[in-house]
């Protein structure tokens, strides 16, 4: 019964990825806490399988219409897979309650990025010092995916259309494969972080959400044809804004 309850979220986490490829995983670990009723570390841990395995199912299209710039994904994604280690390495030495309040600003910096007016079609140098930013922005992103279980995609796609010199179009395909790497990174460190502490993994939870997961990211891509972005992106800002005040406030009280 806790996981059908679970299913809508499921829903809302593929269609996100699906129209802005990005924000989904924003969404899990509060799914998997308050809807499936899992241990913060657990969902968290969860929260990485899910989002990495409906990434990687979300970049199959992209991947097909050669839309994946493969040398920024390398730029951006290695140090982001260690920055991802690094992060789920560190969060064995604080709480799980800790965390969600993390997780809870983190949601709120993700609330300004949607909010923000962003232009598409900026186009800068790719020259080395912007590849330098990639790298060292991938590397941030990825302590941040690791610590609190987000793939980051909403930090990954502004970074690199407007440091990578990336279209919208490619910017959102190769965040995708970028986030299906990071979180395999960080869900194979929290293995070991989740044994240190006597906890396990629901992977029938984690394999009913991922499977309803994929099916609203196609929903969402088709949907991505016919809805504005911009309309999209800040209505979910504003759901993010309620969220983490929400997520924040009960962590904190």
């Amino acid at each position: 019964m806790v996981v059908v309850l679970a299913w809508p979220g499921a829903l809302l986490i593929g269609l996100s990825l699906g129209l802005l490829g990005s924000g989904g995983s924003i969404l899990t670990v509060p799914v998997l806490v308050y809807l499936a009723g899992q241990e913060e570390k657990v969902a968290i841990a969860g929260s990485l399988a899910i989002v990495g395995m409906i990434a990687a199912a979300a970049a199959i299209p992209y991947v097909r219409d050669k839309l994946v710039d493969w040398r920024t994904a390398v730029l951006f994604g290695v140090p982001g897979m260690a920055g991802t280690y690094l992060g789920a390495w560190s969060s064995s030495f604080v709480s799980g309650t800790v965390q969600l309040a993390v997780f809870a600003l983190v949601m709120l910096l993700a609330s300004y990025f949607m909010l923000r007016p962003f232009a598409c079609d900026t186009q800068p140098s790719t020259g080395s010092r912007s590849m330098t930013s990639v790298t060292l922005d991938g590397l941030v992103v990825g302590m941040i995916t690791g610590f609190v279980g987000v793939g980051g995609g909403f930090l990954v796609v502004p970074a690199l259309v407007l440091l990578g010199g990336l279209s919208m179009q490619r910017a959102v395909a190769t965040s995708l494969v970028i986030i299906a790497a990071k979180s395999l990174a960080g869900f194979y460190k929290y293995l070991d972080v989740l044994d240190a502490e006597n906890l396990a993994l629901d992977w029938g939870v984690i394999g009913i959400i991922t499977a309803v997961g994929i099916l609203g990211s196609f929903f969402g891509s088709q949907l991505g044809c016919r809805i504005p972005q911009d309309k999209l992106k800040r209505g979910f800002g504003y759901f993010l804004v309620i969220m983490g005040a929400a997520i924040f406030l009960q962590t904190t009280l």
